[in-house]
């Protein structure tokens, strides 16, 4: 078994943006923005993308944790989305 060659695929992601929630390989259309205040530098923002489905899932658990940040939609901020997929 070569693990390292698993890690080195050439298989290319998805051609448009998808849910972050798993299982769920929907066409995303919001960037739900969150960080972790523990380990993240407050003006740090990660970003899950979220199809209309998940949007509302996603922002209640990561308001249930005190790390949601805001919601925007998709292409709302230039070239953000794409540096996260």
């Amino acid at each position: 078994m070569d693990l390292l060659g698993a890690l080195s695929s050439d298989q290319q992601g998805p051609d448009v943006p998808q849910c972050s929630r798993k299982g769920c390989a929907a066409h995303a259309g919001w960037q739900v923005k969150w960080n972790n205040p523990k380990i993240h530098s407050p003006e740090r923002r990660k970003v899950w993308l979220a199809c209309d489905e998940h949007r509302q899932w996603l922002e209640t658990f990561l308001q249930a944790r005190l790390f949601w940040r805001s919601t925007d939609p998709l292409g709302s901020a230039p070239g953000e989305a794409e540096a996260h997929l």
